[in-house]
């Protein structure tokens, strides 16, 4: 894909630290509760 380990690891990190956010969190259980019909 074109993308360095490196990079990937930024991501999944960053990705990681916005979920840990209760905000965040809420957002999602809502919209894959809204979306499991």
């Amino acid at each position: 894909m074109g993308v360095s380990r490196e990079r990937v690891r930024q991501i999944e990190r960053r990705a990681l630290q916005r979920l840990r956010s209760p905000m965040i969190r809420r957002k999602l259980m809502d919209f894959l509760g809204q979306n499991r019909r």
